[in-house]
């Protein structure tokens, strides 16, 4: 159940970025994951298809970094640390 409500929450602010960005395709997403946070980068990589399905971000690619450190103030968190949109065409390009 946690790894769902964490997926989808995941998905929620992809989604936020995306619209924030004018729904530009997403490339990279790369993650932070505590180290009690109960997910692993296999986990995250296996689902990652199905949570961006449908998004700006289903082409994108996922990157992953978990902490060792089980006594970090967030380690049971999974956040996001960067995501990485397609840079807009030129001006020129787009008729202006």
């Amino acid at each position: 159940m946690h790894e769902e409500a964490v997926l989808r929450d995941l998905r929620r602010k992809i989604l936020e970025v995306a619209r924030a960005e004018s729904d530009r395709p997403i490339v990279r997403v790369r993650l932070w994951v505590g180290a009690l946070s109960h997910l692993t980068p296999v986990t995250l990589r296996a689902r990652w298809p199905e949570v961006v399905a449908d998004s700006p971000a289903r082409d994108g690619t996922l990157e992953v970094e978990v902490s060792g450190d089980p006594l970090h103030p967030d380690a049971l968190a999974v956040r996001i640390v960067d995501v990485t949109v397609v840079d807009p065409p030129p001006a020129e390009a787009r008729g202006h």
